[in-house]
């Protein structure tokens, strides 16, 4: 798609997946954020990825990813190198162990990261490590006006997770001044202990302004100030070759809708609809094709 309708930051995770299935072994390029940011690229969004990528072959790999797609590539340091996870795959789903590099990320806002929040309209952010006070301060620091500019994807990975009730405690406090949390059901779960739905009135509640549900096979449910949309899985032909990126894919769709509503004066319960629908039938896509690539149908 050749329409630019803005600009988005999205800060996170890139990493290289080191996947064992009984195809064998092979690499792939992934990371939460970076399927976010080159969905959105995808989707016709100019994009911007800020991550922690080293000067290593790994990194190389990823660079070259994002620049087969447009994204630009804002690389903090990296000194344990660049992240990577081993998965397991077992009928569609994967398990997932990481490297130093994954457990200790950390982003650096000053310099050119901080030069492109600054620049965007929207800031999206992914996998990132809230349970650590220090690094969830400099996020609230570096993105000003977040109520109105920041998207947030919790996105908690058990393997990665070093204090579980530091990181439930930075998200309720992100969530306070946000534009929209997204959250499923497993992650309702691990954070909470809790149904999906009670979280995300619980994130409501903290202050966000939208709170994206998203319940796997279950479909997904959008709560806005004055109500709720609900969405099934959509149908479409082929079969499910797998759900990995189908979340990111998701987050993405809505990123770009949180633009439409910016550029066209929208935002109501009707265009929301028509967006989370959107967003239902994108996710589908990306599940029938192998890998997180977001997938048009």
């Amino acid at each position: 798609m050749a329409d630019r309708r803005g600009h988005v930051v999205v800060i996170g995770d890139a990493l290289i997946d080191e996947i064992h299935d009984e195809a064998g072994v092979r690499d792939v390029v992934g990371g939460a954020a970076l399927n976010v940011a080159v969905g959105l690229a995808r989707l016709g969004v100019p994009t911007t990825l800020v991550a922690m990528v080293a000067e290593d072959e790994d990194g190389a790999t990823v660079r070259a990813f994002l620049g087969r797609f447009g994204v630009r590539l804002v690389a903090t340091p990296a000194p344990r190198g660049t992240a990577r996870a081993i998965a397991t795959k077992s009928d569609g789903e994967a398990r997932y162990d990481f490297n130093d590099a994954a457990v200790h990320r950390s982003i650096d806002f000053t310099g050119a990261a901080r030069d492109a929040l600054d620049a965007a309209p929207l800031v999206v952010v992914s996998c990132y490590p809230f349970d650590h006070d220090d690094l969830t301060d400099a996020l609230l620091d570096a993105v000003e006006d977040p109520a109105d500019r920041l998207v947030v994807d919790p996105n908690p990975r058990p393997a990665l997770l070093s204090d579980v009730a530091a990181f439930v405690r930075n998200v309720d406090r992100v969530a306070s001044a946000v534009r929209l949390v997204k959250l499923g059901d497993e992650d309702a779960a691990l954070l909470y202990g809790t149904e999906l739905d009670d979280a995300a009135r619980r994130l409501q509640q903290d202050g966000a302004r939208l709170v994206l549900a998203t319940a796997g096979g279950r479909g997904a449910s959008l709560h806005l100030p004055d109500g709720r949309l609900d969405a099934p899985v959509a149908e479409l032909p082929g079969p499910i070759v797998d759900t990995i990126g189908a979340g990111d894919a998701t987050l993405a769709a809505l990123t770009d809708a949180l633009l439409r509503a910016d550029r066209e004066d929208g935002g109501d319960a009707l265009f929301w609809e028509g967006a989370l629908q959107n967003a239902m039938i994108i996710a589908a896509a990306t599940c029938r094709s192998e890998g997180p690539l977001l997938q048009l149908p």
